[in-house]
């Protein structure tokens, strides 16, 4: 058979027997991931500059707490203050907000999910006659009549997370406290207390995500430090004053200017966020908030301010920093307007930078919609596929991925963007496109690779609209690869 009529048909099927899929197009309802976060506010401003993003995307995560802490590096106040003050400048452009998208939460909501822990650094503040309002509130969300995970972003030290646990084990039987603990997922900032090292070794079972050690090798990190091969603009001073604190209502007046680093805490809840990319039960897949593989690190825990040089090493697997080989695409004025760099990057921070100006368009154009009427504003596309986002296919075969049907709300050109992510997959190979169907169109063809077991591969679809800043959605389409 002539292999071009053969391709044809083959996609003809894939296609005419898919279904239009938009299951992540916009997240509602009881699709939301629940938060709790945990904040040592004050410490460094970053704190704020993370907590004015988050309230951005209080629409599509349901916000179930924010806690002041302490941690190695404001180890005797906690300032729930300072919380409060953020969400009474929400306050004020939320009216704006719900005109772009619905489900902004009420300040008062905000405001009633404030709480504190104790003024104590670490251990200190846990054990008996150590319970607080914030580790009374995170027990009460745990015990919650609800299927979701309960994830804690930790932006400081997480004792009152571990007060929380003590308190479990000490007064509950195990069976209770297995089930609970297992609906917690736990992604902290570095280790910024002596109890996390604690925490995961006294519940092995704990779903954990940290870079130990280091605070400068650990992924997060890659979210405010010029890299090369990162588009740096976009974290920089300039860009910060233009796009979130000046001209942008009294939320971006909230937004300090850096002190060591701009917000090192954001990667510990961008994974939440529903664009079509992020899988957050699935840290291994990668996402904004970076890409972590569960294993048992031989880092150091010591590396990290305020852990002591008796911390034992891990015992067990934790999700942690994982590589990614990325090679970037480049605006390009004439032919293919994107086209790969001559470069391959390769790192655990790499994983977190490559989606940097994505992430930060996004936000930037979030604080627009603080201060400007729909029309006046940009809007992410919605990327849809013609097919569902599992394919099965066999050795050999010629598949199709299409993203026919996938537009922009303002009514703006989009591209396309195809790419494999072999990080995410099992198959470790490359696997080509077609030449005659370029990865830039929203409809091409891939031949399977030969496989001698079942494998898996992952296929990002980004679309990017042309209005400013330029905003992207994706898909991500697994393809399990049988022999």
């Amino acid at each position: 058979m002539n292999s071009h009529k053969y391709i044809i048909s083959t996609l003809l099927i894939v296609f005419m027997s898919g279904t239009v899929d938009n299951s992540m197009a916009q997240s509602t309802g009881s699709d939301k991931h629940r938060l709790i976060v945990l904040t040592d506010i004050e410490a460094d401003p970053d704190d704020a500059q993370s907590l004015v993003r988050l309230l951005l995307y209080s629409n599509v995560i349901d916000i179930e707490g924010i806690i002041a802490t302490t941690s190695t590096h404001q180890r005797e106040r906690v300032v729930p203050e300072s919380l409060h003050k953020i969400i009474d400048s929400y306050e004020k452009i939320q009216p704006n907000l719900i005109m772009h998208e619905e489900g902004f939460p009420s300040s008062d909501e905000l405001h009633n999910v404030v709480k504190q822990g104790l003024p104590l650094y670490g251990m200190e503040g846990v054990g008996e006659g150590h319970d607080s309002e914030g580790s009374e509130w995170i027990i009460q969300a745990l015990e919650k009549n609800d299927p979701r995970p309960l994830w804690v972003s930790v932006w400081g030290g997480p004792n009152t997370l571990a007060q929380a646990l003590w308190k479990l084990k000490n007064t509950r039987p195990d069976s209770e406290v297995e089930r609970l603990v297992s609906k917690l997922r736990v992604y902290t900032i570095s280790d910024q207390d002596t109890s996390a090292p604690w925490m995961r070794r006294v519940f092995p079972n704990l779903f954990y995500i940290v870079s130990p050690g280091s605070y400068f090798s650990g992924t997060w990190i890659a979210i405010n430090r010029p890299f090369e091969g990162a588009n740096n603009e976009v974290i920089s001073n300039d860009w910060i004053a233009e796009n979130i604190q000046q001209d942008h209502g009294p939320l971006g007046l909230e937004y300090p200017d850096v002190a060591y680093g701009v917000e090192g805490d954001t990667p510990a809840f961008l994974s939440l966020i529903p664009n079509g990319l992020n899988n957050a039960g699935h840290p291994n897949v990668g996402g904004w908030g970076g890409r972590y593989e569960l294993y048992t690190p031989e880092v150091d825990p010591a590396g990290a301010p305020g852990i002591p040089e008796n911390t034992p090493k891990e015992s067990r697997d934790i999700w942690t920093d994982a590589i990614d080989s990325y090679q970037p695409y480049r605006y390009s004025e004439y032919g293919r307007p994107v086209q790969q760099d001559s470069t391959i990057y390769s790192g655990n921070q790499v994983s977190l930078w490559r989606w940097r100006e994505d992430f930060q368009n996004d936000f930037a154009a979030r604080m627009d919609w603080t201060v400007m009427d729909y029309d006046e504003a940009n809007h992410p596309p919605v990327a849809l596929l013609v097919h569902d986002d599992s394919l099965t296919v066999k050795s050999g075969d010629i598949f199709g991925l299409n993203a026919d049907g996938s537009y922009d709300p303002d009514g703006d050109s989009i591209s396309y963007l195809w790419f494999q992510y072999p990080e995410a997959g099992t198959y470790d190979g490359v696997i080509s496109f077609a030449p005659y169907s370029p990865n830039l169109y929203h409809m091409h063809t891939i031949q399977a690779p030969e496989v001698e077991s079942t494998q898996t591969a992952h296929f990002i679809l980004k679309i990017t609209d042309k209005g400013t800043p330029a905003l992207s959605s994706y898909k991500r389409v697994v393809v399990t690869i049988e022999p």
